[in-house]
């Protein structure tokens, strides 16, 4: 390939490319933190070089979809490349409806649109992604498909029945099989029909799974009890896909930071809005302690965490999508992962719902209210017994002395305000014995208290210990 990168490729990326460039469909199974968003917008550049494509549609989870629009496409995509880039928005206003109007002007622009995968699920979201592709060549890719494996879903079944429109497709994942090979089916059906082989998605689960009939409630049902012709399968999707580990990137920087993006719901925008108003209103004309201003900042990030501390100690829940965030996180990887949280009610919340996704030996917890006789036990568990792929604790407890290198990815559901705990926390999957490269993923509320902290945290500065007085105002 004849092309100048904007940003130098490693290794693996140049095969992955070299792979797939020019082919109608591709699967990158590329493992988180190996760069496949860098591969797909190189792709899509040599293909619109070379004048085979003049639209993009890259269809990604809502918590990514900001990722692509403000940091991925003006990082990788080459400068000498005219393009009018815009994200969709559920609500379309006066000034978003000009924007989407700017996709469909003739010219010798690429034209890349970005779509939430639950837009799929709307009529709205469909009809304009069917526009789009209707007036352009298109590479339409999906990332994280396995949003798309469920084979009863809207979404799915809307973004596999447009597939055909576009000239080229991809998908991106880090993990294409989350619970069972069985996941395959409908992300390669979205590639190109029949492609492992199956009309139905019945036809292929008969193939490779075992099945059993079970009785519930006087209802018989067939239930899959085991999996067979697995290489087989995994000779099917050779010709059409490239994986690759972090084990397999000797060139990979040993640490990479990510973030997702999480939105809050009505109820929590309101009480945000409502509790930033009585924190600055408190503020005018008193010099405010520390501890003070830490306060409010917790109740700010509490609230976008999903719950509320009322004054008399009770906790209240309030209707959010962190928790959602992170499952969706935790199906690109198929690796064990260090989870950390600074409230203990966020503790037992993601405990809940891990052991309800992956089962009651898949986690195991290091905070406050762990025991002292079971906090070693765990540690062990986490590190020699494959079945434990979830270690969550707080960075207060667990963040110092203890190591947890059988994880290479580390999630912060939430953070402290504490430097030294967040460095130190970092470090308990880099220590001697680690051999992969590390990925750090903060999940966070944008143009909030949460983003502040991160911002902050990264740039080495110790909240605890900067914030006083009349610089609330700012944080908040």
């Amino acid at each position: 390939m004849n092309y100048k990168f904007k940003t130098p490729p490693y290794n693996h990326q140049v095969k992955a490319l070299e792979l797939s460039w020019e082919k109608s469909y591709f699967a990158y199974f590329m493992e988180m933190g190996t760069g496949k968003s860098k591969v797909l917008l190189d792709n899509i550049a040599i293909l619109y070089d070379q004048g085979k494509i003049d639209g993009a549609l890259i269809i990604a989870p809502k918590g990514v979809v900001g990722t692509w629009y403000n940091q991925e496409i003006p990082t990788h995509l080459p400068d000498h490349i005219e393009n009018k880039t815009v994200l969709w928005q559920a609500n379309i206003t006066k000034g978003q409806s000009k924007k989407l109007g700017t996709l469909f002007k003739t010219g010798e622009d690429l034209h890349i649109l970005i779509m939430n995968v639950e837009a799929f699920s709307t009529s709205k979201g469909v009809d304009f992604a069917s526009k789009f592709l209707n007036c352009h060549n298109t590479l339409m890719a999906v990332d994280e498909s396995t949003t798309i494996k469920n084979p009863d879903a809207k979404r799915t079944k809307n973004i596999c029945k447009l597939a055909p429109h576009a000239r080229y497709r991809r998908i991106l994942t880090g993990s294409p099989i989350t619970k069972s090979p069985l996941d395959l089916y409908k992300q390669c059906d979205f590639l190109q029909p029949e492609l492992l082989g199956h009309t139905s998605y019945y036809t292929f689960r008969t193939r490779y799974a075992v099945m059993r009939t079970a009785n519930f409630g006087g209802r018989s049902i067939q239930i899959v009890v085991g999996y067979r012709n697995l290489e087989e399968l995994s000779q099917k999707l050779k010709p059409f896909s490239f994986r690759v580990l972090k084990d397999d990137c000797l060139d990979l920087p040993p640490k990479t930071y990510m973030k997702r993006i999480v939105k809050l719901s009505p109820e929590q925008e309101k009480i945000y809005k409502q509790m930033k108003h009585l924190a600055m209103a408190e503020m005018e004309g008193k010099h405010m302690t520390t501890a003070t201003v830490l306060t409010q900042l917790m109740r700010l990030q509490q609230i976008n965490c999903g719950h509320f501390t009322a004054d008399d100690g009770s906790i209240k829940d309030i209707k959010n999508n962190r928790i959602t965030e992170l499952l969706d996180t935790l199906e690109e990887i198929n690796r064990k992962v260090v989870i950390w949280a600074h409230y203990q009610y966020d503790v037992e919340t993601i405990v809940k719902h891990l052991k309800k996704e992956y089962g009651d030996n898949s986690v195991v917890t290091y905070y406050g209210l762990t025991p002292m006789s079971e906090r070693q036990q765990n540690i062990e568990k986490f590190q020699n017994d494959e079945k434990c792929r979830f270690f969550v604790g707080t960075t207060q407890t667990g963040g110092y002395g203890i190591t947890l290198t059988a994880a290479s990815t580390m999630i912060y559901y939430s953070n402290g305000y504490d430097l030294e705990k967040r460095q130190q926390s970092e470090a308990r999957i880099d220590r001697i014995g680690q051999h992969f490269p590390m990925t750090y993923i903060d999940l966070m509320v944008e143009d909030t208290v949460d983003e502040r902290i991160v911002k902050a945290l990264r740039k080495k500065v110790n909240i605890a210990t900067q914030i006083m007085g009349e610089e609330l105002k700012a944080w908040i």
